[in-house]
């Protein structure tokens, strides 16, 4: 099966993640664990603060994707989860929040966003989820009632990402489109 690489443009604005949404079914594979379920010595955490801890992105880690009758694994890279993450906090996206990637939501807002860049010292440690060098990490408050017991009830296992990425593939067709317009063109030039 392909693989495809998907990546950020830097020369497209609207490239990067534009939301996470609650789901069911985590792309990523891995369920978030919520921080008051969790003992850590020197800091109480309870459930009245409705805060949870997942994965937004992994990096290298192949997603399996169908469009039509085309399957085929999508995959980021160290550096474009990295951007994906600083992207998100600059453009100042940590209050956009889905339900199942189709309804937007209120009362959800990202309080913390990092990188794993050392499994050991990382302080997913503290909250028992697997470490994963480069991976994006989220720290979520829920405000909204109706979502917190949702998330409560096992409704959402996890959360996934949402936004606009390039891939290595459709670039170079578009190159390829461009270069044979290209040739088009000087062979009308030269016929004439």
């Amino acid at each position: 099966m392909e693989t495809i690489e998907l990546f950020i443009d830097a020369d497209n604005i609207k490239d990067g993640v534009n939301a996470l949404s609650f789901v069911e079914s985590p792309a990523t594979e891995e369920n978030w664990v919520f921080l008051n379920s969790h003992k850590v010595d020197f800091k109480a955490i309870d459930e009245e603060k409705r805060i949870i801890i997942g994965y937004a992105l992994i990096p290298d880690k192949e997603i399996y994707r169908k469009q039509g009758d085309q399957e085929f694994n999508i995959i980021f890279s160290k550096d474009t989860v990295a951007k994906a993450c600083e992207l998100y906090a600059t453009r100042l996206k940590n209050n956009n929040t889905t339900l199942e990637h189709t309804d937007k939501t209120n009362g959800v807002s990202v309080i913390q966003s990092w990188i794993v860049e050392d499994v050991e010292m990382d302080k997913v440690n503290l909250y028992d989820l697997n470490p994963i060098l480069g991976g994006w990490v989220v720290i979520m408050k829920i405000y909204n009632d109706e979502v917190w017991q949702d998330v409560k009830l096992k409704k959402y296992l996890g959360i996934s990402i949402e936004g606009l990425f390039s891939d290595k593939q459709i670039e170079q067709s578009i190159e390829e489109t461009e270069a044979e317009d290209l040739i088009s063109k000087i062979k009308k030039i030269l016929c004439q």
